[in-house]
């Protein structure tokens, strides 16, 4: 178990897999300009600060979604681990990008009838917003703080929902990596546990939250975390299994949506399957 290992054994364990996944994907170089998405929590903070040792171009984006004292704490927290770091850290907020924040977003498309939950809009927002700003800074690749559980648990959920085309760009290198509509994004703690991370943080005594978003308590998969915590503890290797299993059968059928055409927002000029992109249709659907 991760709490029977010493505190150097797991600090170098943890850095060592972050070096070896970068490599084994052909993630990132030290020639890359990288922006690396922080919400303050353990997982992209512990992901930012590694890049940094390990002498990677890193700047810190968050994507603030004005959360109240939760958001204002993260963004507090952030700051104190990138000064003391030496990391450049960016803030955009929904406020400023959107006129409003997620809760006003959510509570207008309620007004219109739309069932939105929080973490759908946040999610498709927040990845808009990377993705373009990403581009216009000239960023080569997008760094997230995805964890082995928040890998197994996303596969697991496509898996339920009998969606091929998520669980196809889901991976170490997430979406298409072919398109110039999007900045490359990756995962260096795609095989590092939560409960890994979750260490090194203490370890390294950074300013971080370690609970949920106040906004997240009903969300959907939260279900499927405690289905896997529940069952990983007589099977201890269930999550590491779903990520062999998703790379051993299904990345293989990753090269079937490299080359899918991905259409150009009509009205923002981002990528969209359709005719506008998603985050396009949220704002739309609140004006209706």
């Amino acid at each position: 178990m991760t709490q029977e290992i010493p505190n150097k054994k797991l600090k170098e364990y943890v850095e060592k897999k972050v070096r070896e996944t970068i490599k084994k994907y052909l993630m990132l170089s030290k020639t890359d300009k990288i922006a690396v998405a922080v919400s303050g929590g353990k997982d992209s903070t512990v992901c930012l600060y590694i890049l940094k040792k390990l002498g990677y171009d890193v700047e810190g984006i968050n994507l603030d979604p004005s959360i109240g004292e939760y958001t204002d704490q993260n963004i507090k927290n952030l700051k104190t681990v990138c000064k003391k770091n030496n990391i450049k850290l960016t803030i955009l907020s929904f406020k400023k990008e959107f006129g409003m924040t997620l809760k006003e977003i959510q509570d207008k498309l309620k007004e219109k009838g739309h069932n939105n939950s929080s973490c759908m809009i946040c999610g498709i927002l927040k990845r808009y917003l990377l993705n373009k700003y990403a581009k216009k800074k000239k960023f080569n690749a997008v760094v997230t703080g995805h964890n082995l559980d928040d890998e197994a648990q996303a596969f697991m959920m496509n898996i339920f929902r009998n969606d091929t085309k998520l669980a196809k760009s889901q991976g170490p290198i997430s979406g298409s990596s072919n398109s110039s509509k999007f900045v490359k994004r990756v995962k260096p703690l795609y095989w590092i546990s939560e409960e890994e991370v979750k260490r090194y943080s203490k370890i390294m005594k950074f300013t971080v939250y370690y609970g949920i978003c106040p906004l997240s308590k009903e969300a959907y998969r939260r279900t499927y975390r405690k289905i896997l915590d529940d069952f990983e503890k007589n099977h201890p290797a269930v999550k590491y299994n779903l990520l062999r299993f998703h790379e051993r059968l299904i990345l293989p059928l990753k090269k079937e949506i490299e080359f899918e055409e991905i259409n150009s927002c009509e009205k923002c000029g981002e990528p969209a399957s359709n005719k506008m992109c998603r985050a396009c249709n949220i704002l739309k659907d609140m004006n209706t």
